[in-house]
């Protein structure tokens, strides 16, 4: 009799657990549910439930996360290319082009250069692609490769170059010429190795002032032309000596100080000249 009675009480707790899930789970999950036994039925709802959890979560959009993320590193446009021709796949449309004897054509579009380069037998090579227009320069073959060994030879020669170190020379101005030219000497050496030099100098007389010393460094300096410059101007470091620090002289440097003696050759010569027109005139 109490067998009886559980079992009618298992029944029935079992269809009120069902009733119960069925407004939550579909009928399908109802079904196979009545014919598990209580404890099964009990164990199918906790999976259910677990199922059924709705957990806040934070909504995806690429657009955000496009937002949110940072900016990564530009590709350089302006990255370096050998040195050479590009062809006739010029991506720009209009391009500032230089002839190839230097001289500028002006802005082209591109169908016109390669038209140029067709008719002339050239080709085009990139010398500023940044540049709004961009530039570019008509070279033939021959001025490509002379120029493509010009840079390889300063590539070497700038890789070769160690760092710069300064010397230090130390004398008195009453040295005697022979030792002056010994000094002169070692000092070209260092400068042709383009280290810098500091030259200290001992004055014969201390009552001398700073302008006979900057006439015998000048002197120094004029024994190596389109070489030696100053780095430092000289100066009067303590009573009775002054200093001066030279350096070899840039490629600009060197080209200007040609071309101012170029203009005093041409003053002379045009003085030379006038004065003889008087001296013919006055006779």
């Amino acid at each position: 009799m109490a067998a009886l009675c559980l079992r009618k009480l298992i029944h029935q707790a079992t269809r009120n657990e069902t009733s119960c899930i069925s407004k939550y789970l579909d009928i399908p999950l109802v079904q196979t549910m009545q014919k598990t036994t209580f404890s099964q039925a009990l164990m199918v709802m906790a999976g259910a439930k677990r199922r059924l959890m709705f957990v806040p979560t934070k909504s995806f959009c690429t657009t955000e996360e496009a937002e949110k993320k940072p900016e990564g590193k530009k590709k350089k446009t302006n990255a370096q290319r050998p040195f050479g021709s590009i062809g006739r796949k010029i991506p720009q449309q209009i391009i500032h082009v230089i002839s190839e004897n230097g001289n500028s054509l002006g802005n082209m579009h591109r169908g016109d250069v390669i038209r140029l380069m067709n008719e002339r037998d050239l080709k085009l090579v990139p010398l500023c692609e940044n540049e709004d227009p961009p530039v570019y320069r008509l070279m033939t073959g021959k001025q490509i490769h002379e120029e493509q060994l010009k840079r390889r030879e300063k590539q070497k020669a700038s890789s070769k170059a160690g760092p710069v170190q300064l010397k230090e020379l130390t004398f008195s101005a009453a040295i005697a010429k022979h030792d002056l030219e010994t000094k002169i000497s070692q000092i070209q050496q260092w400068i042709d190795k383009k280290h810098h030099v500091r030259i200290s100098v001992q004055q014969r007389n201390v009552a001398d002032g700073p302008e006979k010393m900057l006439a015998f460094f000048d002197q120094i300096v004029k024994t190596m032309p389109e070489k030696a410059t100053y780095l430092s101007q000289p100066r009067v470091i303590k009573e009775g000596k002054s200093t001066c620090v030279l350096r070899h002289m840039s490629e600009k440097e060197v080209n200007e100080y040609r071309k101012m003696e170029k203009e005093k050759q041409t003053d002379i010569r045009n003085k030379e000249s006038g004065n003889e027109t008087e001296s013919s005139e006055l006779q």
